[in-house]
């Protein structure tokens, strides 16, 4: 199975710090966010990797370079306008190929193990949901007997930004910007969405409290 890692964003919260350095560059615990992705799925066992980049996206494979230092192989998709999520992905499905792929947001830090999602696919996604954060009490979605759908009336769960998508679920989508969101409550309504609820350490780092949060919690002892 291949991973991609979203690094598009500009971070305009997290300004100046992003002013002049891509947002997955940016360190906590003086490590590059994106890093403890890369890190993360190589010990998973994942060796093919596909970012896309937008914002200073050349100091992002300057850094990370083929992978070869991390036990991986990086494959880059370019971007030359904002694309967002969906047509993010969507432009770089032809380096990720047929079979599902590993999705992650490259500005959240996390202790999940990605390895568990190495396992054949139930529908078009797989969806990781966290506890609904501060900044996010509504949530996303409802989890429900191992499926997502829309979330409805009560409070439901916030997607982590962490998935398995199966590229068939962008069937008919063409080149340009467009969000994921969509494809998604759509393929929930058929029942083509599953996900889990992951009770662990995340922490979305879109703003400078957070990024102070996940400086707490690598000070924290295990």
């Amino acid at each position: 199975m291949k991973a991609m890692i979203l690094a598009a964003g500009k971070g305009e919260r997290l300004r100046p710090l992003t002013l002049h350095t891509p947002k997955p560059l940016v360190r906590a615990g003086g490590v590059p966010l994106i890093e403890y992705h890369v890190r993360a799925l190589a010990a998973a066992g994942f060796r093919e990797l596909v970012i896309n980049h937008a914002w200073l996206g050349a100091q992002i494979e300057a850094y990370l370079g083929d992978g070869a230092r991390f036990g991986v192989r990086i494959a880059y998709s370019a971007e030359g306008e904002p694309l967002e999520t969906g047509g993010g992905i969507h432009r770089a499905l032809p380096l990720l190929g047929e079979a599902p792929f590993l999705l992650v947001n490259g500005d959240i830090w996390t202790d999940y193990a990605f390895a568990g999602l190495r396992r054949p696919l139930a529908g078009l996604a797989h969806l990781v949901l966290v506890d609904n954060p501060a900044h996010h009490p509504a949530g996303d979605f409802r989890l429900q007997d191992g499926r997502v759908g829309a979330r409805g009336e009560q409070p439901g769960l916030t997607y982590s930004g962490i998935a398995v998508i199966d590229p068939a679920l962008f069937a008919g989508c063409r080149p340009g910007a467009f969000k994921l969101a969509p494809l998604l409550l759509a393929a929930m309504a058929r029942g083509e969405v599953g996900g889990e609820h992951f009770r662990g350490r995340w922490v979305d780092v879109g703003t400078h409290e957070r990024l102070a949060e996940v400086e707490r919690l690598l000070a924290e002892p295990r």
